[in-house]
């Protein structure tokens, strides 16, 4: 019975007729053709922006006498405690409500809120900067000195904290008790910038034999190539040439197998032009060539061409272009060893230049790259390399005893 379509509705059942929902026809639009005065978007805004109503603002109140004064007070605290209690740890909060109390002139309870918001969030260093700045735009120096001191006890990680310290000390004349933050900031070790900003500072009082103490700390905590070459430029900027140039030597002992030791031989020997010291600077060139892989010493090849061309004569002005090309063969030899012409080209170098043992070397690298297939076509370049390395010794080296060993 429940099923059928035409329940009986003395059963308590609704037919299917009680049930439909009737919607409503859909209207047609006689008229099509667009209406002659056009609205554009932009109006429909206009329009509705000019309807709006004003916005409805308290009306300011005036305070007329402290019992009005102190209600004021008491409605605005409440208001805040009651705000702080539901939003404990918005810091935005606090703030407002330490600036208000600030406002009034009650610094006492301007304390206790500001205290009461780093029991919340000690970690927030906006919280104790904020804190430190309003004791001091109120001149209370012993109590923003106790603020910061705080700061960076519990947060010595923050950079911005010691800089502000240290700024309000500097202002006030306290040279010394600036420099006495410097020195507990720098037992944390912090960045380069932290270490320029120490060395900066002292040079700012003429105190040029504690800046020079304090490079010394700074290439100890950050043995780096552009700490080192800072501090030697520090040396030149002072003029004590002597000290400038045993600086880079300490720094090339160090450093000599250091990633950016191009870096470190470059200003070096810019160093040493620059002192007119052409052979010292040629020396260095020459031995940072010998030293760094020849996939880092791009720059450094450019640099040496130029002084070459520049200080040098036709042999010194070859050897730096020969040693730039023998750069960009160790390059494409380095990408593929396979490539027997490049090696060939390598080679015939090395034996215009005429150093044998060079020319050797050379060719020992070459044969060492066996073909890795069987097939001729392979193999054919590569006996090549054999042949010429044996006629080399043969008729230019002239030693029989190492052509027997090639043909062996």
């Amino acid at each position: 019975m429940m099923g059928s379509k035409d329940a009986d509705p003395s059963l308590g059942y609704l037919t299917r007729k009680d049930t439909e929902v009737k919607l409503p026809r859909p209207t047609r639009v006689k008229n099509k053709t667009p209406a002659p005065i056009q609205i554009t978007a932009e109006q429909i805004l206009r329009e509705a922006r000019e309807r709006q109503e004003a916005e409805i603002r308290p009306p300011k109140q005036k305070i007329t006498d402290s019992t009005e004064l102190a209600d004021y007070r008491l409605r605005k605290r409440k208001e805040f405690e009651d705000l702080i209690r539901r939003v404990r740890w918005n810091t935005g909060v606090w703030i407002k409500y330490a600036k208000w109390e600030e406002s009034q002139k009650d610094f006492n309870r301007a304390r206790s809120v500001w205290e009461r918001a780093l029991e919340v969030d000690y970690r927030n260093h906006t919280l104790w900067l904020k804190y430190a700045e309003v004791e001091m735009k109120n001149k209370f120096i012993n109590h923003a000195r106790n603020v910061w001191d705080r700061a960076v006890t519990l947060l010595p990680r923050v950079d911005q904290l010691w800089y502000k310290y240290i700024h309000m000390e500097e202002m006030l004349g306290n040279v010394a008790g600036a420099r006495q933050i410097f020195e507990r900031w720098m037992h944390w070790m912090p960045d380069q910038q932290g270490w320029l900003s120490y060395i900066k500072f002292e040079l700012r009082y003429n105190e040029v034999e504690r800046a020079r103490q304090i490079y010394e700390r700074f290439v100890q905590c950050h043995p780096k190539v552009s700490t080192w070459i800072k501090y030697a430029k520090f040396e030149m900027k002072m003029g004590e040439v002597d000290r400038a140039r045993n600086v880079y030597e300490r720094a090339v002992e160090k450093l000599a197998d250091d990633e950016e030791a191009e870096q470190l031989f470059v200003a070096f020997a810019e160093f040493e032009e620059r002192c007119k010291e052409t052979e010292r600077a040629r020396c260095i060139y020459k031995f940072a060539l010998d030293h760094i892989p020849k996939g880092r010493a791009e720059d450094l090849y450019r640099k040496f061409v130029a002084f070459e061309k520049q200080y040098g004569d036709r042999e010194g002005i070859e050897d730096a272009i020969v040693g730039k090309r023998r750069f960009q063969y160790e390059d494409e030899v380095r990408k593929n060893p396979m490539n027997y012409d490049i090696w060939f080209d390598y080679i015939r170098l090395e034996e215009s230049v005429g150093n044998k043992e060079r020319a050797r070397e050379v060719y020992e690298r070459a044969i060492a790259n066996v073909p890795p297939a069987e097939e001729k076509r392979y193999w054919q370049r590569y006996i090549y390399l054999w042949i010429n390395y044996a006629l080399y010794e043969e008729l230019d080296a002239g030693d029989m005893e190492r052509t027997r060993d090639v043909y062996q």
